[in-house]
Order: structure tokens, then sequence, then C-alpha cells
């Protein structure tokens, strides 16, 4: 004997679609998708704001966001996409902090192909990864570093991480 349910449900699956529905199947959900990504981003870190998840899930191939999450100019980002990124007080600096707390020539963000290093340049108070003072440490997807009284939070590219997840 056959369910009334799934008769039912075949029933519905064979009748055509009318143009409605079928302009639905077709409609474009990249845009859907990346504000699905960028709920998730939020979901995992609730100090992410929408606005700082879609600058994430839209950081190309190679490249790393870091957000201040404390100090002086909190809530600001810098984005890693050379091989080669200074931190520091001093006016050149990639990554100008400005307080008495960083050295002027603190630490350097180095790429090697999708990933990134945080390097210690002999600073006075240290560079910190996720707590413990370094001198040089592979960074992480959300590790926290601490420059000073700077803690900056580093998000890899969500494409290098896809990429690096299925290898």
């Amino acid at each position: 004997m056959v369910d009334s349910e799934q008769e039912n449900s075949s029933d519905e699956s064979a009748a055509p679609l009318n143009h409605t529905q079928a302009h639905a199947k077709l409609v474009d959900t990249t845009l859907a998708f990346s504000r699905e990504l960028a709920a998730q981003l939020v979901a995992i870190d609730s100090d992410i704001s929408e606005e700082e998840a879609e600058a994430i899930a839209a950081l190309p191939s190679g490249s790393a966001l870091l957000i201040v999450r404390r100090g002086p100019n909190s809530g600001a980002r810098f984005l890693l996409d050379s091989d080669v990124t200074s931190a520091g007080r001093h006016p050149d600096a990639d990554i100008f902090l400005d307080d008495v707390t960083v050295s002027r020539r603190h630490a350097e963000f180095l790429r090697h192909g999708t990933a990134f290093e945080v390097k210690d340049l002999g600073s006075l108070n240290g560079t910190y990864f996720d707590g413990v003072r370094i001198e040089t440490a592979l960074l992480s997807d959300g590790a926290e570093v601490q420059v000073g009284k700077f803690r900056l939070t580093f998000y890899a590219s969500r494409l290098d991480l896809a990429q690096a997840a299925s290898e």
C-alpha cells in the first residue's frame, strides 16, 4: 500500500513550475551567501559587527584583516595585503599605533603565500600572541595579537581558509 503523503509529494514534484517558481529557482544567491557567511562570523565572535563580518567575507586570497578590539582606536581595521607590514609608533609605520606602550618599530606582519606571521622587533613591552609573549608566531584565524595597549584580532581570507580546509 502506498502512503498518501508519498503519493501527494510525488504528484507535486511532477507538476511543472509556473513562471514565478521558475524565476525563484534561477535567482542569483551570491549576495545571500555573503550575508549568511557574515551572520556565521557574527555568531562565532560576538565582537564582530555585521559591517566587519562583511569586510572579512570580502577579503581576497592572500590577504587578512586586523581589527583593533582594545586600545585608543578600538574598531580600527588594518588590511594585511603585502609581504611585510610594519606596526609601531613611528609615523611611517604601515599600522600606526600612537601610544607610549608601543615601540617606534614594534612588530612586523609577514606574509608567506596565504599564511601570516607576526614578528616582534625587539620592542620594550613585547608582542603577545593569544596572551603569550613571542618573538615570532604563525597567525591563526581569530587569534589575538597584543602590541602595547592595543589588542588586535586577526582574520584570514575566507577563500584561503576554505582552500586549506579542502586540502
